[in-house]
């Protein structure tokens, strides 16, 4: 039996008060990630480094007591390992070589993504071991991008937009993206499996763009890797927990809850937590959904909203967090505020 309260939620207790943690919670703003940031020099540069990953993995752990402490990485690592080009530009985002056909396709090196990423896993294995020595009861959360996500940003370059050249390979060309979903696949696996070995106690599919598809292929893009990813991980892994946030998903989260096999599913910023209290199965977790907007504004409207989430969330396997990532201008004396409301529940 683990002490560690988001590992008991992931069982399927309900703990209460809840556990908390923020997605993007080790980021720009808190004064010491920007010194660490400073550092090493560019962000690849800090994701890559070990030490000084490892340190801003740990450092809303020391600053604000969270429940978990998530990986600090990125979800195009995946692509980079498999040597697709990643650049991020200041102030414009990621920017890779466009995947359009066969030949793009055929560059993509699955089985020396391992390798690549070695230096990730020997970040994880450092935040394991500090965690174990000077906060025992905080799990650590490791991460990837869902394939369909993943693959937004292959196909289009870049983030941001409506993904059009993506939506539309999808129909114009299956079977070259049904393709690269497939290599996506076996490389998020063995990306994932290698965290779980390093020490990551729960692992989380972002699929930040699963909103941008219709029903139909949210099912197919979305439900189905997703799916297979869980079922993958379990017969490797059985006792590791998994996290699904299918962002923007509206309804088609019931049906993502159900036949993916998360432990676990995150409810973005739009999604009524009560609504989702009566649609996903109880057996499964909720994670969310504070907008972080409130988060930056505090006071009354952040003491408001977060009881509203409490109050929906009471009685069944529940996670605090947002319903999307700190934002760079929050205040950290409102994530403290945040964490006295909800200790106080």
């Amino acid at each position: 039996m683990t002490d560690k309260p988001i590992l008991r939620v992931l069982s399927g207790e309900s703990v209460w008060p809840p556990p908390v943690w923020l997605m993007r919670q080790a980021g720009r703003h808190l004064p010491e990630y920007r010194a660490t940031r400073a550092v090493a020099g560019s962000f690849m540069e800090l994701c890559f480094n070990p030490e000084l990953a490892a340190e801003v993995t740990i450092q809303p752990v020391r600053r604000y007591g969270m429940d978990a402490a998530i990986l600090f990485s990125d979800i195009l690592v995946v692509p980079w390992a498999m040597g697709q080009g990643l650049t991020f530009a200041e102030g414009e985002g990621p920017r890779l070589p466009p995947i359009m056909d066969q030949a793009g396709l055929d560059k993509l090196d699955v089985a020396g993504a391992a390798a690549r990423a070695a230096p990730i896993m020997e970040t994880v294995r450092r935040v394991r071991a500090e965690l174990t020595r000077s906060h025992p009861n905080t799990a650590l959360i490791g991460f990837a991008g869902s394939p369909w996500t993943v693959a937004c940003y292959m196909v289009e370059g870049k983030g941001g937009g409506e993904f059009k050249h993506a939506r539309r390979m999808i129909h114009e060309n299956p079977a070259l993206f049904s393709a690269l979903v497939e290599k996506l696949e076996a490389a998020t696996l063995a990306y994932l499996l290698a965290q779980a070995d390093a020490g990551a106690e729960a692992l989380m599919l972002f699929d930040s763009w699963a909103g941008q598809l219709a029903p139909n292929a949210f099912r197919q893009w979305v439900i189905e890797p997703n799916r297979r990813l869980r079922a993958a991980i379990k017969a490797a892994r059985p006792n590791m927990p998994m996290i699904g946030f299918p962002r923007l998903a509206g309804p088609m989260l019931a049906e993502y809850a159900a036949v993916t096999g998360m432990q676990a599913v995150g409810m973005d910023t739009a999604m009524s937590p009560a609504w989702a209290a009566a649609n996903v199965p109880a057996h499964i977790a909720l994670q969310g959904n504070l907008d972080p907007e409130v988060l930056i504004s505090g006071g009354a409207a952040l003491r408001a909203e977060a009881q509203s989430i409490l109050a929906a969330m009471k009685g069944r396997p529940f996670i605090f967090n947002l319903g999307h990532g700190v934002e760079i201008s929050t205040p950290p004396e409102h994530v403290v505020e945040l964490l006295r409301i909800l200790r106080a529940a």
